[in-house]
């Protein structure tokens, strides 16, 4: 299990990489909500890049353990998301939130979602 949180750090590089490129690009053209959709997107298809080759060298035993993965995952992104994003960005709680709504168009919590099912999908799909 010491691997996959190992590999979790790939993730979280993808999504800094990822909020860069938006940041310092498009983010001016397209105005914030629709650079944050565009960005949820492409980090969407980046981690399901990173996750193809991250289980083929690495697999998953079996159903349980894609579960038991894809949860650590979230938990780790979630406590990275609060902890790091409150405590050390100084961000407020309502705007960590506010990233949530998805009836206001903002869709991390796609990311959040695909991050818990990710490994199991792959599991089931590509049989690794």
């Amino acid at each position: 299990m010491v691997t996959f949180i190992l590999l979790w750090f790939g993730l979280l590089l993808l999504a800094i990489i990822n909020g860069s490129i938006r940041d310092f690009t498009y983010l001016k053209i397209l105005g914030e909500h629709k650079a944050h959709q565009v960005s949820t997107i492409t980090l969407l298809l980046l981690m399901s890049l990173y996750c193809y080759f991250v289980f083929g060298c690495w697999k998953l035993s079996s159903e349980s353990e894609a579960i038991l993965v894809g949860i650590l995952w979230l938990t780790l992104t979630l406590a990275f998301e609060f902890l790091f994003g409150h405590f050390v960005a100084k961000h407020s709680w309502e705007k960590l939130l506010r990233d949530y709504n998805i009836f206001k168009g903002r869709l991390w919590i796609l990311i959040l979602i695909w991050t818990a099912i990710l490994p199991l999908v792959y599991y089931l799909v590509f049989e690794i």
